[in-house]
C-alpha cells in the first residue's frame, strides 16, 4: 500500500496530520512514543522504550503496555511508517512525512540566509511538547526537558544571527522583536540585553533603551546578585549622555570569509618516545631470520602512528620494504579493505616481470579475487578454482601472504605495517591474524596499532600478540603522555619567537601531554595568539565522539552522573548520584575504562578520572540542562549527607547552584565560609561569602559584615571599612552601633586616631542604652586610640568607667578589655605592679572565656612589663606564646607586631641573629598587610601594645 503524508508538529503543543486529517490518539503514550521516535536517530530498542515510558513496571507488563500502545500508534498514523523488525522500532523516513522540528533546523543551519532564519524562527511556534508530560513517567519527562533545552539553545542562535543580519542592515525596528525573544529565553544574558538596548536607541527610543538597561540591572541582582558587566553599564552611559554611535553597515556574517586556520608545522620533532623507538628498531632487527611481530597500543592521540612512521622511515632509509594499510571505522563493512591495499602497495613495490619467478601462479591466481590486476602480472595462469570448496578461505590467506611475503624479499628485513587495526574489518582480522600465526622463515616484522580501549582482553589480536610474547617473537609497546618539558620542546619548535615558559605550560595543561593534542592546539593558535583552549577541533571532537558513540542507557547515564560530579569521582558518590543500581554502575565503569573514556586512579580503588578534560567537558554539555540539574542536586545531597561536618560545605554549595537551588547554595557558601576560617584560610572564606551574596544570601548586612571582619584580618583596611559601610546601609538601626565600632578598629589599625575617635563616638551615639557590654567594649577601645594619641588622662578616665560598665553588665569579654586597657594605662604611667595586676586578670578571663585575640593582647602586654623589668627571658616566653596564638586566627598585622616586639627582645638580649630574622619576617608580613598607604604610614609600624 502506497504510503500517504504525515505531518508531525513537535514545536508548541503537539499534533499529528495523516493525509490531512487531524489524528487524535486514544492515549498520551502513543503521542510520547511517536515524539520520542521522530527525535532519535536510531532504531530504539523495546527494552529502552519500556524504561522511558514505563518506569518502575514489571518487565513483562512494561512489554503488554509497549505492545498497546505501539498498536494505538500504528492505528493512528499507519502501520507503514513504523518499522517493528528485530525487538526495535523506530520511524521510517521518506517523502511525505513533514516534521515541524527537522524543517526547522534545516532553515536554521549554519549557512542559512536572513529569510531562511525568519523563517526558522516563525517556524517555531512554542516550546518542544508544549504543554504534554506524562505523570507517570519522570524518565519521559526528563528525556522531554532535555530536548526543549537544546532546541531552545538552537533558537536562540538563530535569533541572534537573525538579529545581526538585521542590524546589519540597519532595520532596527524590525530587528528590535527577534530580540526580544531572544532576550526572553534567557533573560541572564548578557549580549542579549545589550543588544536589545542598542536596537531601542538606534531606533530612535532613548526612553526605552534606558528602561531596558534598569531592567537588565533588576534582573541580574535579583536572579544572581551582580551588577551588569562593565561594558553593559558603558553603553548606558553612552545612552545617557546622547553618545552612542550609530552602527556601521554590517558585512552579512554568512559572506564574510571564515578565518583561515593555522596549520600544525608538517611535522612536529620526535620526542618522548626514547624507550619505545629503540625497542621497536630492535623488534625490527630481530625479524631478519623468523620474523616478528610489534604492537603499539594506547589511547587515541597518544602517536601510536608517528612512532610506527619513526620506524618506516629508518627502514626505508636503509633500503627496506615497507607495506603499509590504514583500517577505517566507517569501512569496517568493506571486506579485506585494508588487505587489498596491502596487495596494491605490493604491486607497485615488485616489477612486473618479477613476479613470475617471485609468487607460485596459483597463488596469483588466489589473490586475485580481491585484486584483479595480480592476475594480469604474468602469462599462462591456471585457470581459477571456486572459493566455495572446505579450503577455499585457507587458499586465499596463503595467497595473500604469499604476495606479501614476495614483495617483501631484500637484503633488509621489511615492515608490513596495518595502522589503526582495531577497526579492522573480520575478513582482514582473519588473514592477519593467518600471516601473524606464520611469520617463521620470513623477514617481515608485522607492526599493529590499536587503541587500547577497542581491543578488550580475549580479542584475536591481542591473543595473537600474547602467543607470540610467549614464545619471544612480539614486542609490545605502550607509549606514554608526554611530560611537560617535551611538550615545551614541542612548542618551541613550532613557534621559534618564543611564547615564553606560560604559554608552553598552559598548552601543556590543555592537552595534557597527548600528541595529538599538542599538535591540534598548536594549530589552533592565531598569528600571535595565545593557547586556543577553550574550544576543540574537529579532528579531536571526532575522537571523542568515537569514544562516546553506542553506548547503553544505563553506561550514558553513568557516565552523565560522572560528569556532572567532576574530572574525578568517587565510586559511591557516582552511584548514589547516577540512581543506578551497584551491578549497573561496576558495569557501566568497566565498559568505560575498555573504551578509555575514565581510567582507574592511582590514589584509590574506588576514585575514576576522566581520561582528559575536554572529554569531560563535552559528555557535561551533551547532558540535558534538566537532567544536569537533577544530577547536581543529587550530588549535593550524597556529599552532604556522607560527609556532614566534613569540610565539603564549599562543594555541595558548587552543586546546588548548578542544580539551580540557589539559596541552598547561598546557605553552603556561609557554612563553607566558616570552614575556610576554621582553617585559618581567611582568603577562600572571602570567596565564598561573596559567592553567598551573589546567589542572593538574605542576611546580607552579616555577610558584609563579616567580610569586613575577614579583609581586617588579612590586612585589607580600605576594604574592610567598604564592606562594614555596606553592611550598615543593610543591617538594622541596632545593629549599627557594633559595626561602627569594628570600623573604628579599623581606622586605629591605619594609625587614624582622628577618624577612629569619631566613628567610636558615633557608635557610643548609637548603641542602645541597655546594650552595656557592647558601650563598655567601644569605650575600651576609643580609651587606647585616645592614649595612642597622647589624650592620657582623657584614655584613663574611659577605661575605668568601661571597667565598671562591663562589671554592672556582667560582661566577661568586656572585662577583659578593661582590664587589658588598665594595664597598659598603668605600665605607661610607671606603675607595673598595677599593670601586672589589670593585665593577669585580664588573661584570666581572656583564658576562660578562649578569646584568642584577648588573650594575644593580654600576653604582649605582660611581655612589655616583663622587658620594663629587664626580665627578657620571661618577655619572649611571653611574646611566643603571643605569636602561636596570633598567628592561629590569623590577624596579619598583629602578627608583624609581635615578631617587630621579638626582634627587639632579641636585641635587647644581645641576639642579633635571631633578632635579624624576627625584623626580616616583620618586614615580610607588614609589606603583605593592606592594599593602600595607609599600611605603610610610621604609625602602623608603632603598634607595639593593643
Amino acid at each position: 500500500m502506497a504510503r500517504m503524508s504525515l505531518e508531525i508538529t513537535l514545536l508548541g503543543s503537539p499534533r499529528v496530520m495523516r493525509d490531512g486529517v487531524l489524528v487524535a490518539f486514544e492515549t498520551r503514550k502513543a503521542m510520547a512514543l511517536l515524539a520520542h521516535l521522530v527525535m532519535v536517530e536510531h532504531p530504539r530498542p523495546r527494552e529502552a522504550l519500556c524504561e522511558l515510558l514505563y518506569p518502575g513496571h514489571d518487565p513483562d507488563r512494561a512489554r503488554g503496555a509497549l505492545r498497546r500502545t505501539l498498536s494505538t500508534l500504528r492505528t493512528g498514523i499507519g502501520a507503514e511508517w513504523l518499522d517493528t523488525e528485530h525487538d526495535r522500532i523506530s520511524l521510517r523516513r521518506g517523502p511525505g512525512l513533514a516534521v515541524d522540528v527537522e524543517r526547522f533546523r534545516t532553515l536554521a543551519a549554519d549557512k542559512a540566509s536572513p529569510q531562511s532564519l525568519e523563517d526558522a524562527v516563525a517556524l517555531f511556534a512554542g516550546g518542544f511538547l508544549e504543554g504534554f508530560s506524562l505523570r507517570d513517567s519522570a524518565e519521559f519527562d526528563d528525556w522531554q526537558l532535555d530536548v526543549a533545552a537544546v532546541l531552545e539553545r538552537e533558537l536562540a542562535s538563530a535569533l541572534g544571527r537573525l538579529v545581526a543580519h538585521l542590524v546589519g542592515r540597519q532595520d532596527f525596528g524590525q530587528a528590535i522583536p527577534s530580540a526580544r525573544r531572544w532576550l526572553g529565553l534567557d533573560p541572564l544574558h548578557e549580549p542579549a540585553q545589550r543588544e536589545l538596548i542598542r536596537l531601542y536607541a538606534w531606533n530612535g527610543d532613548r526612553a526605552a533603551a534606558i528602561e531596558q538597561y534598569r531592567s537588565c540591572v533588576r534582573t541580574l541582582s535579583e536572579e544572581l546578585g551582580v551588577a551588569p558587566l562593565a561594558e553593559t553599564a558603558a553603553l548606558f552611559e553612552q545612552i545617557s549622555d546622547g553618545t552612542v554611535a550609530p552602527p556601521a553597515r554590517r558585512e552579512d556574517p554568512l559572506k564574510r570569509p571564515r578565518p583561515t586556520r593555522r596549520e600544525a608545522p608538517s611535522e612536529l620533532p620526535f620526542v618522548g618516545r626514547v624507550r619505545e623507538l629503540p625497542a621497536l628498531f630492535d623488534a625490527y632487527v630481530g625479524a631478519r631470520s623468523n620474523g616478528g611481530l610489534a604492537v603499539i597500543e594506547g589511547e587515541a592521540g597518544i602517536g601510536k602512528t608517528r612512532l610506527a612512521d619513526e620506524l618506516v622511515k629508518r627502514v626505508r632509509g636503509s633500503g627496506g620494504v615497507v607495506l603499509a594499510a590504514r583500517c577505517h571505522d566507517d569501512e569496517v563493512g568493506l571486506p579485506y579493505g585494508p588487505v587489498v591495499e596491502l596487495l596494491r602497495e605490493a604491486m607497485r613495490i615488485v616489477e612486473p616481470d618479477d613476479w613470475a619467478q617471485r609468487v607460485p601462479g596459483r597463488h596469483l591466481v588466489d589473490a586475485s579475487l580481491l585484486l584483479p590486476g595480480l592476475a594480469d602480472l604474468r602469462a599462462g595462469l591456471p585457470d581459477p578454482l571456486p572459493f566455495d570448496g572446505p579450503g577455499a578461505q585457507v587458499r586465499l590467506f596463503e595467497a595473500i601472504a604469499s604476495v606479501i611475503s614476495s614483495a617483501c624479499q631484500g637484503a633488509e628485513p621489511a615492515v608490513v605495517l596495518l595502522d589503526d587495526a582495531h577497526a579492522a574489518d573480520e575478513a582482514t582480522l582473519d588473514a592477519i591474524t593467518y600471516l601473524g600465526r606464520r611469520l617463521e622463515g620470513r623477514s617481515i616484522l608485522l607492526v599493529l596499532n590499536w587503541r587500547s580501549e577497542a581491543v578488550p582482553p580475549g580479542h584475536r589480536l591481542r591473543r595473537l600478540a600474547v602467543d607470540l610474547a610467549r614464545a619471544g617473537n612480539a614486542t609490545i609497546l605502550s607509549p606514554a603522555r608526554l611530560d611537560e618539558s617535551e611538550v615545551a620542546h614541542l612548542v618551541r619548535s613550532a613557534h621559534s619567537d618564543g611564547k615564553g615558559p606560560e604559554f608552553e605550560r598552559r598548552v601543556f595543561l590543555e592537552s595534557e601531554g597527548l600528541p595529538l593534542f599538542v599538535a591540534e592546539y598548536l594549530a589552533a593558535i592565531p598569528a600571535g595568539g595565545g593557547a586556543a583552549g577553550g574550544t576543540l577541533t574537529m579532528e579531536l571532537q571526532g575522537l571523542f565522539d568515537r569514544r562516546l558513540e553506542g553506548l547503553g542507557e544505563a553506561t550514558s547515564q553513568v557516565l552523565g552522573a560522572a560528569a556532572a560530579i567532576g574530572r574525578s569521582f568517587d565510586i559511591d558518590i557516582l552511584r548514589n548520584a547516577s540512581g543506578r543500581s551497584d551491578e549497573e554502575s561496576v558495569t557501566a565503569l568497566e565498559e568505560l575504562v575498555a573504551r578509555g573514556v575514565i581510567r582507574e586512579s592511582s590514589s584509590s580503588e574506588s576514585v575514576y578520572d576522566f581520561s582528559h578534560s575536554k572529554l569531560r567537558e563535552l559528555v557535561y554539555d551533551r547532558t540535558g540542562l534538566a537532567r544536569r540539574r537533577l544530577l547536581h542536586g543529587r550530588i549535593a545531597a550524597v556529599i552532604g549527607g556522607a560527609h556532614r561536618g566534613g569540610q565539603t560545605a564549599g562543594l555541595v554549595a558548587a552543586h546546588l547552584r548548578l542544580a539551580g537551588d540557589q539559596m541552598g547554595a547561598a546557605e553552603q557558601h556561609r557554612l563553607a565560609a566558616e570552614q575556610a576560617v576554621s582553617v585559618n584560610a581567611h582568603a577562600d572564606a572571602l570567596e565564598h561569602l561573596e559567592a553567598a551574596l551573589a546567589l542572593g544570601y538574605p542576611d546580607a548586612a552579616a555577610a558584609h559584615e563579616r567580610i569586613g571582619d575577614l579583609r581586617t584580618l588579612l590586612g585589607d583596611y580600605g576594604g574592610a571599612i567598604a564592606s562594614y559601610e555596606t553592611a550598615t546601609a543593610y543591617c538594622e538601626p541596632d545593629a549599627r552601633a557594633a559595626i561602627e565600632h569594628k570600623s573604628g578598629n579599623v581606622s586605629h589599625r591605619r594609625g587614624e586616631w582622628d577618624r577612629a575617635e569619631s566613628r567610636f563616638t558615633s557608635a557610643l551615639d548609637s548603641a542602645p542604652i541597655d546594650a552595656i557590654g557592647l558601650r563598655a567594649r567601644i569605650q575600651v577601645d576609643l580609651s587606647l586610640t585616645l592614649h595612642h594619641a597622647g589624650q592620657f588622662e582623657r584614655a584613663a578616665v574611659l577605661a575605668r568607667e568601661a571597667l565598671a560598665l562591663a562589671q554592672t553588665a556582667d560582661d566577661p569579654r568586656a572585662q577583659a578589655q578593661a582590664h587589658n586597657m588598665l594595664g597598659v594605662i598603668a605600665r605607661s604611667h610607671g606603675d607595673p605592679k598595677g599593670a601586672l595586676e589589670h593585665l593577669k586578670r585580664s588573661l584570666e578571663l581572656a583564658l576562660e572565656l578562649s578569646d584568642g585575640p584577648a588573650e594575644a593582647a593580654a600576653l604582649n602586654n605582660l611581655a612589655l612589663v616583663e622587658r620594663d623589668a629587664h626580665a627578657i627571658p620571661t618577655a619572649l616566653e611571653l611574646t611566643e606564646r603571643a605569636l602561636t596564638i596570633c598567628a592561629n586566627y590569623g590577624d596579619r598585622h598583629r602578627e608583624a607586631a609581635l615578631e617587630n616586639n621579638l626582634a627587639d627582645l632579641h636585641h635587647a638580649a644581645g641576639n642579633e641573629t635571631a633578632s635579624m630574622a624576627h625584623l626580616k619576617r616583620a618586614v615580610a608580613i607588614f609589606s603583605e598587610v593592606g592594599a593602600d598607604e595607609a599600611t605603610r604610614l610610621p604609625e602602623i609600624w608603632k603598634l607595639v601594645s593593643w
